[in-house]
């Protein structure tokens, strides 16, 4: 009796809301005992109490395949089936990401696809830390906004087969949904904006040129145009070069003493 479905419940995807978790996993799960501690005759109200208990999220771990008190929860949940406004407040909650977490967690199980992309998709902005245990026993990091990404897109998430959601973009011609605007976007524009901006005022605070300039060229084709010529240094002479040299204009100068003198005779 304790793990029947109530009376007033809604079928989910045409069946027993239950039965949207491997029949496997729930003999497990009743079998376990935070389910039978925790769990029995557990009502919408104190289910959030357990909620805010929650230190991590996972499916089923370890060789025996042992339940987690997260998973145990979605199943009560599927069970008892909580009035959807106590749903919205979950996935709402920002003191405590492991309540959101399960809110989200069962609105991708029993929600429309327009209910799951209208209220998962806000919590990409989400970027807070948790801890999620593996198949082995084992802590791994996770992040919300990871955690809801695998929601939409994988088939399979902490071991439990995800109903199939329709297309975003099938949704969008219908006009069921208004298309997803993402909060990086709009840092990109507001970025792009910012440096367009910058640049305006770069080109503003240069100065102008005058026509006349625009024809010179602000550098000249080579560097070797600007410098001086350099004056050839004339090479020192030798001891020995200066006396050969001071004998040879001796002796012009007595050539030119004697053909003057024969050219006056001459005369």
């Amino acid at each position: 009796m304790a793990n029947r479905t109530i009376k007033e419940a809604a079928s989910v995807k045409g069946t027993n809301p239950q039965y949207l978790i491997e029949k496997i996993i729930r003999t497990r799960i009743y079998d376990s005992q935070y389910w039978k501690e925790t769990c029995f005759a557990l009502s919408a109200e104190l289910l959030v109490d357990k909620a805010v208990e929650l230190k991590f999220i996972g499916g089923v771990y370890g060789g025996n395949i042992k339940p987690s008190a997260f998973i145990c929860l979605v199943l009560k949940m599927l069970q008892i089936q909580p009035e959807r406004d106590i749903i919205i407040e979950f996935i709402k909650n920002e003191e405590f990401k492991y309540v959101r977490a399960l809110g989200a967690f069962y609105m991708r199980l029993v929600g429309t696809s327009v209910e799951c992309y209208k209220y998962l998709e806000p919590l990409y902005n989400d970027y807070r830390k948790m801890k999620r245990m593996n198949r082995s026993g084992k802590y791994e990091l996770v992040h919300v906004d990871e955690f809801i990404d695998e929601l939409l897109r994988e088939e399979r998430v902490l071991d439990v087969q995800l109903p199939r959601l329709q297309k975003r973009s099938v949704l969008e011609e219908n006009n069921q949904i208004e298309p997803r605007i993402s909060v990086l976007d709009e840092d990109v524009d507001d970025c792009e904006s910012s440096d367009d901006s910058e640049e305006d005022e770069k080109i503003e605070e240069q100065p102008k040129k005058k026509y006349r300039d625009l024809d010179k060229p602000e550098r000249s084709p080579s560097p070797r145009f600007l410098r001086s010529p350099k004056r050839k240094r004339s090479r020192s002479r030798s001891p020995r070069e200066r006396k050969h040299h001071r004998r040879s204009t001796s002796k012009h100068r007595e050539r030119d003493r004697d053909e003057r003198k024969e050219k006056r005779r001459r005369d």
